[in-house]
């Protein structure tokens, strides 16, 4: 027996705070009743709808890939491009990837059709570290640096502190690698804090997010998390442990 909320966030359609609310506002039945409690437990037998569809209960699975370039992180594309999704073939559940690497951008995104744990990783309020080298234009001066670490004033506020390092420069090319680590997942955040210096991304890959790293695995490999990475994470992410 499992509470109703999670089994509607593991079917993907919504988080549990959302189904949460989804509950409360009288669009859950369970076996043909609207249910307005959020403590009730349901089982394997019992029939659940939400706003009038039968979910469909799939056991929660969890996946790590490394995105290659120009892939989109996403379940589908109406312009028919390859998606994330697409290097995991033989998975029968619904998954999609949990938070967004644009598409040039490389490295480690995970994948799962627990809709819970997307959301413990993906909110800014739970501090999940995300870790990338970025190859810039130009060599940025401390002074620079030090701005990116305090947060920089982008169109959509001013970024959270961040981690940076510069790590080598090449003069003659006039370019930088640069390794930096936020706890946010605006849209195209780590481009646009190097823009907003003055020193466009010529290439951006992600290394690491929490614990998890890419050793092992080249561009479009993936594998399944352990129970264990998937325990830490969830502690990580409610209780920073």
């Amino acid at each position: 027996m499992e509470r109703l909320q999670k089994v509607i966030a593991h079917a993907g359609i919504a988080s549990r705070r959302k189904a949460e609310e989804l509950i409360l506002e009288g669009k859950v039945k369970v076996n043909g009743e609207i249910v307005k409690e959020l403590g009730i437990k349901v089982s394997e037998n019992d029939r659940v709808e939400v706003s009038g569809v039968q979910i469909e209960k799939e056991k929660p699975v969890y996946y790590l890939l490394y995105k290659p370039r120009g892939v989109i992180s996403a379940a589908s594309d109406d312009k028919g491009r390859k998606t994330v999704t697409d290097f995991f073939p033989l998975s029968e559940e619904r998954i999609y990837p949990v938070g967004r690497l644009d598409y040039e951008t490389t490295g480690l995104i995970l994948l799962t059709n627990d809709g819970e744990f997307s959301n413990l990783l993906t909110h800014p309020k739970y501090h999940i570290n995300k870790s990338y080298v970025a190859k810039v234009k130009g060599i940025p001066s401390k002074e620079l640096l030090k701005k990116l670490e305090r947060g920089v004033q982008l169109e959509d506020g001013k970024t959270a502190p961040a981690h940076v390092k510069l790590t080598s420069s090449d003069r003659k090319k006039g370019t930088s690698i640069i390794e930096i680590t936020i706890h946010e997942g605006r849209n195209r955040q780590v481009r646009r804090m190097f823009e907003a210096i003055g020193h466009e991304v010529i290439k951006l890959k992600r290394e690491r997010f929490a614990f998890l790293d890419l050793k092992g695995l080249n561009a479009g490999d993936g594998r399944e998390l352990t129970p264990h990475e998937v325990k830490q994470l969830r502690s990580l992410a409610e209780n920073g442990i």
